[in-house]
């Protein structure tokens, strides 16, 4: 029996924030063909196994560099329409390193460039030894509940009409509960209790780790910090819900675990 080949692994290739793929229709990854183009292009390459144990392979592009022809730049966030959530996770997970090598190239301690450890996922210092290990900013997302009622609240940033739960990020010496209740006291004004971990989901834009809870109102009414909210309020199960975020994001299974409670059917 004639062996079939293997697959070749993916070469994630990024350019600023964005992933490169094939201008094909649909579009495609990089293959190992197209290297003679957009190698000249990179600023940073890490090879499958150049970190002990990392099967990925990714390249990052010079941000000042313009694509040659049969390359466009595609948000990270395509992917999962593109290729489904396994591959998504792989190329977030590749530009979560390559971010935190970009940012890292030199040591914090005494500006000498940095290099890959050869033990371990990490950036060693060869001037004073200093270790770097990957970035991961833990944040928290939280669904607040009041009898029936689920607090939906709308961001500045947010695309028009689109309503989400709360979130924020862990600050030095707190717990996560405690992240939970100040980030909904600081950004509505009520207080909570009865705090659970809902689940966890990695959220490589640029290097968070989404940490999801759920809790009830204990007091207060909604008071809106204007610097980090335009809007927020409670919606009843039957009436209609704004945009949501998407079906991909731990957000919207905090919401749609929300709506199955109160017994409503999900699309």
């Amino acid at each position: 029996m004639t062996p079939v080949p293997e697959k070749p692994q993916p070469w994630f290739v990024f350019h600023r924030d964005d992933i490169v793929l094939r201008h094909t229709d649909p579009p495609e990854l990089p293959t190992p063909e197209d290297r003679e183009a957009l190698t000249p292009l990179l600023r940073n390459e890490c090879p499958a196994g150049a970190f002990p144990g990392e099967d990925l392979s990714w390249g990052d592009l010079d941000p000042r560099s313009s694509l040659p022809p049969g390359f466009a730049t595609f948000s990270r966030r395509s992917l999962w329409d593109l290729y489904g959530e396994d591959l998504f996770v792989r190329a977030g997970r590749a530009f979560h390193l390559a971010y935190w090598e970009r940012t890292h190239a030199f040591c914090g301690c005494c500006g000498a460039p940095t290099q890959r450890h050869p033990d371990e996922v990490a950036l060693r210092c060869p001037r004073c030894e200093h270790v770097t290990y990957p970035v991961i900013s833990p944040a928290v997302i939280m669904a607040i509940r009041r009898d029936d009622k689920i607090l939906l609240a709308r961001g500045a940033h947010f695309v028009s009409g689109t309503y989400s739960v709360l979130a924020g990020f862990v600050t030095p010496g707190e717990t996560l509960e405690q992240a939970v209740a100040r980030e909904v006291k600081e950004e509505t004004g009520i207080d909570i209790d009865e705090i659970t971990y809902f689940a966890s989901q990695p959220w490589p834009f640029p290097q968070s780790l989404m940490v999801a809870f759920k809790a009830r109102w204990a007091g207060g009414e909604i008071a809106v910090d204007r610097r980090e909210l335009e809007d927020a309020r409670w919606f009843s199960p039957g009436e209609d819900l704004p945009i949501m975020p998407s079906s991909r994001s731990v957000s919207r299974r905090l919401i749609d675990d929300w709506r199955r409670s109160t017994g409503a059917t999900l699309d």
